[in-house]
């Protein structure tokens, strides 16, 4: 694999076809049950994306052991943190009431077409979210079974890594959805934007960026001392990667990101991103963003009318600043950090794509 493209096709095609393997694999299961539509909708989910977990988890064992002889194993563990990865994405689409994904309908949609091209019964959204819900946890399964069956040589020493990365997303999720809905305790901005950093680091930094590279650097027998400089790297990096999201969940557009414009405003999420205009804004343009935030429908008007509040409160400016901020610290760790050459071009090179991006 090229270090110097590590999302180069060779590497993407490798993760497409250890995902469709094991996906293949389970067809024989899913169609003795008569539950193949959970299939092709996995299919579906699973087809494109970033991949930058598996990337980040590739390139950490490369870090560490540098290029594997056969990557089978790798890719197997690598793939499934992709699982694990759409399984998160099902149920968050659920969570946020979102309808399309990369542009496409999101997984909860798609059984409802089901429903409405067979004239189910009963409700064709009900049926969409209980089978999401089902098709969420499966692909959870899924990515536990892929990783456990990979052969990988030290896989017992990730394992730790691995239940770590599928607890933190989780509860950080939970504390995301908590802060949507005012419930973490918090009652002052200050506390508030406490908690969004804290749901940027568990529920994105760490289970993004984080977690991959140190399960790819322990499956390649990486001592402490690269662990914990990964780990350092890997928060940095992740942090700039979701404000990055933050940024584009307000300003970002909607044809290349496959999400609508300002879906973070229509949601009234609670980001670094939102949360830093709340407290720097005049007291009059933070009651009126407040307002639209807590608002049940905006028009698209109302939507740019927030995103111009944040904007002149100097939040996006400073969230611009804090991405650089956290992308220069992480590659001088890169630098002082002893690993091959290999890893340490691949991983600046997926550090700049995670964070210089437009979807």
């Amino acid at each position: 694999m090229d270090p110097t493209s590590p999302l180069s096709g060779p590497l993407l095609s490798a993760i497409s076809g250890t995902i469709d393997g094991f996906l293949a694999a389970q067809a024989p299961l899913l169609s003795e049950i008569g539950a193949t539509p959970l299939l092709d909708v996995a299919r579906e989910a699973t087809a494109g994306g970033k991949r930058l977990r598996p990337a980040y988890c590739y390139w950490g064992y490369v870090a560490a052991a540098g290029q594997p002889d056969d990557d089978g194993p790798l890719l197997a563990v690598a793939s499934s943190l992709d699982l694990l990865h759409v399984s998160a994405l099902v149920h968050d689409d659920l969570i946020d009431a979102a309808d399309t994904r990369r542009g496409l309908p999101a997984a909860h949609k798609r059984f409802e077409e089901l429903h409405a091209a067979q004239r189910g019964r009963s409700s064709a959204g009900e049926f969409g979210t209980s089978s999401a819900i089902l098709l969420g946890d499966l692909l959870l399964m899924w990515s536990i079974e892929l990783a456990d069956a990979s052969g990988a040589g030290l896989l017992d020493r990730a394992r730790p890594l691995l239940s770590a990365m599928r607890a933190e997303v989780t509860a950080g999720q939970y504390l995301d959805v908590a802060a949507q809905y005012g419930v973490t305790g918090a009652t002052t901005p200050a506390e508030e934007l406490d908690v969004a950093r804290c749901v940027l680091e568990f529920k994105s930094a760490r289970y993004s960026i984080r977690r991959p590279a140190e399960i790819g650097a322990a499956l390649g027998g990486a001592d402490d001392a690269l662990l914990a400089a990964l780990g350092g790297f890997g928060s940095l990096v992740g942090r700039a990667f979701q404000l990055r999201d933050d940024v584009l969940g307000v300003y970002g557009d909607p044809a290349v990101t496959g999400k609508p414009y300002g879906g973070d405003i229509r949601e009234g999420k609670r980001t670094v991103l939102v949360l830093t205009a709340l407290a720097e804004a005049s007291p009059a343009d933070a009651a009126e963003l407040e307002a639209l935030l807590r608002a049940d429908e905006l028009s698209d008007g109302d939507v740019e009318r927030a995103a111009g509040l944040i904007d002149a409160s100097g939040a996006r400016a400073h969230v611009e600043g804090l991405i650089e901020e956290h992308y220069t610290q992480a590659l001088a760790v890169l630098a002082a950090t002893d690993m091959t050459a290999d890893g340490r071009t691949a991983l600046g090179e997926l550090a700049a794509r995670s964070v210089r991006r437009a979807h």
